[in-house]
């Protein structure tokens, strides 16, 4: 979800609930700590340099019970963000403390906010070798190929 995306979503939203990928809810008593824009520069293992940025907004829950972040306001957050940082519309990236930080990509639903699992990939796989997709081979083929029958000996 871009910036743009989440700010047109809240202004329909009386209140923000977000849904981790096991289904629990965030605790509504969460805070958006950070809006913020990350930078990464690198070289895959293909040898090409590549750049990536995304927004990243991390949330944190603490025992404050007493405050709730409305939509308003996390849209007040997100405008000035854009003002002082310059923010693109940029995919967002949500910071989230499991055992460990957790990063997850952002989705809605209609109602809640969705953190979705990433995952890694390797961004040079024609370099490495590896096949785009794996090919498809039938049983039945096999098994009327003459290459290897059991009378052949091969096996």
């Amino acid at each position: 979800m871009k910036l743009s995306e989440i700010k047109q979503h809240l202004s329909t939203l009386e209140t923000i609930a977000f849904k981790l990928p096991n289904g629990t809810l965030v605790p509504s008593h969460f805070h958006v700590t950070e809006v913020g824009k990350i930078d990464k520069h690198f070289i895959d293992c293909g040898g090409t340099v590549r750049k990536e940025s995304v927004i990243n907004f991390q949330l944190w829950e603490e025992n404050d019970y007493d405050h709730r972040l409305h939509p308003e306001k996390l849209v007040h957050i997100i405008e000035l963000s854009e003002k002082v940082l310059g923010l693109e519309d940029l995919e967002i990236e949500v910071e989230y403390q499991g055992e460990t930080i957790g990063k997850f990509n952002l989705d809605f639903d209609g109602k809640h906010f969705l953190l979705t699992n990433k995952q890694t990939d390797c961004l040079a796989k024609d370099k490495c070798g590896i096949p785009a997709e794996k090919p498809k081979v039938k049983l039945a083929e096999l098994q009327n190929a003459s290459c290897c029958t059991p009378e052949s000996g091969c096996c």
